[in-house]
């Protein structure tokens, strides 16, 4: 089953091929001339050889469009592609219209791996905005440091890495998964069943989060932990053993096409956000929940609300949220791709990329890479949806928590949000010893 958007589905398969193509093609001025070429020549701006010239800057997006993850990272393509539209619309980049080079990641690291270097190599992009799961991250990583080239990575992920070469724009582990599992505490959970897909970012952030239930939450424990491969669409036997070991909390973390078997065999066994919550949990003090942090606006698409009404998501954003920067942007990208469509957390954090890369620019004056890294610390969107968030030096962003309860509708119910943002902190020592 395909569960790419079939509205975008024809023109993100056109750019899969890897032809270059203007964003926001509707409003593109092929014979753009750049205003500000005086005050930023290119052999000022550009001094290592990127896919720069006077007129133009060239960068590029590496998602999957195909395969299992696709369900979850076309709204990142969706997104970055609105902001880069928007940017060209508001002037640019030192006076240069963006044009995207996109390869399709095809939800397989090898691929990942081959495209990244033909983004680098052969085409020479200023930045690439790309990348959904930690295993995609860590194909390219490589050649991105060997080839010096910038990835804005938009995904939650497990922490444990901070590279010159990357931009982390979604949350690390103590941003989502520590906060998040105190919220569960406080609701009365001691016993915690962990699951995930079978890769590094559920393995790595389920570690974690044992560590935290067994070491740090009083008379918390795990009763199981399980992984299933990518694409995996049988979960009748972790059901029947979920329901032997009746946790409080069943922490999930399934990602993609997966997310759809899950939660509709979920319902079909009789385990239901409503069913959970009449369920006394071990304290006493509220009832059984399932929390996830891999499920947002972008899987319940695919899944269907009505098949996970009533769990629990730990994100710092949601579409659902009531704040001027996101009203204009849901507007914005309705507008673009329909009344039909969401967002979910990693689109949020995708449309982030591009801006975030454009301020650095333009603070640095300059393409080259070294420059614009230079120049990327403290460097804030004030009109990012989330609310405003800033660069810190160890290229994470600072960011607010917040905890969303699944509607029918596909959209959340904000139910919590932490008191400040939290600093990022990707290498947390409590649990890395």
């Amino acid at each position: 089953m395909n569960f790419v958007k079939t509205s975008t589905f024809a023109a993100l398969a056109a750019l899969a091929l890897g032809v270059v193509l203007p964003a926001g093609a509707e409003d593109w001025q092929e014979n753009w001339k750049n205003p500000e070429l005086a005050k930023y020549p290119t052999a000022k701006v550009n001094t290592t050889g990127l896919m720069v010239d006077d007129n133009y800057v060239t960068v590029g997006q590496l998602h999957s469009v195909t395969g299992t993850m696709a369900i979850s990272e076309t709204g990142s393509v969706e997104a970055e592609r609105l902001a880069i539209q928007q940017i060209n619309e508001a002037g640019g980049v030192l006076g240069r219209q963006i044009k995207i080079i996109q390869e399709d990641g095809a939800s397989d690291w090898p691929t990942f791996n081959e495209k990244a270097k033909k983004l680098l190599i052969q085409n020479k992009v200023a930045a690439v905005f790309g990348c959904w799961t930690s295993a995609s991250r860590k194909a390219v990583l490589p050649v991105f440091e060997k080839e010096n080239g910038l990835l804005y990575y938009p995904t939650f992920y497990e922490g444990l890495e901070a590279s010159k070469n990357v931009f982390y724009e979604g949350q690390e582990a103590t941003q989502q998964i520590i906060w998040g599992l105190d919220w569960a505490y406080a609701q009365g959970c001691r016993t915690f069943y962990l699951l995930g897909s079978d890769y590094i970012w559920p393995r790595t952030s389920n570690k974690i989060a044992r560590i935290h239930i067994e070491r740090y939450l009083k008379d918390a424990k795990v009763v199981g932990e399980d992984y299933y491969p990518l694409g995996n669409t049988n979960f009748n036997s972790l059901i029947n053993k979920i329901k032997l070991k009746n946790p409080d909390c069943i922490y999930s973390i399934i990602v993609g096409g997966s997310n759809v078997a899950w939660f509709k065999q979920l319902k079909a066994a009789g385990i239901t956000g409503d069913s959970l919550a009449k369920k006394k949990n071990s304290s006493g003090q509220g009832g059984k929940l399932l929390l996830t942090i891999s499920t947002t606006e972008d899987e319940i698409l695919g899944i269907g609300g009505e098949n996970c009404a009533g769990f629990y998501t730990c994100a710092k954003y949601f579409q659902s949220l009531d704040n001027p920067n996101n009203k204009a942007f849901v507007e914005a990208f309705k507008k673009k791709y329909g009344k039909d469509a969401v967002i979910g957390d990693v689109s949020q954090a995708a449309y982030e990329g591009p801006w975030l890369w454009v301020k650095s620019v333009e603070k640095a004056g300059s393409f080259d890479v070294d420059k614009v890294v230079e120049a990327a610390p403290d460097v804030v969107f004030d009109n990012a949806p989330e609310g405003p968030v800033k660069i810190h030096k160890n290229h994470h962003l600072w960011s607010r928590a917040k905890l969303g309860k699944m509607l029918e509708n596909g959209q959340f119910e904000v139910v919590a949000e932490s008191a400040d943002q939290i600093e990022p902190d990707p290498f947390p020592e409590k649990y890395i010893k």
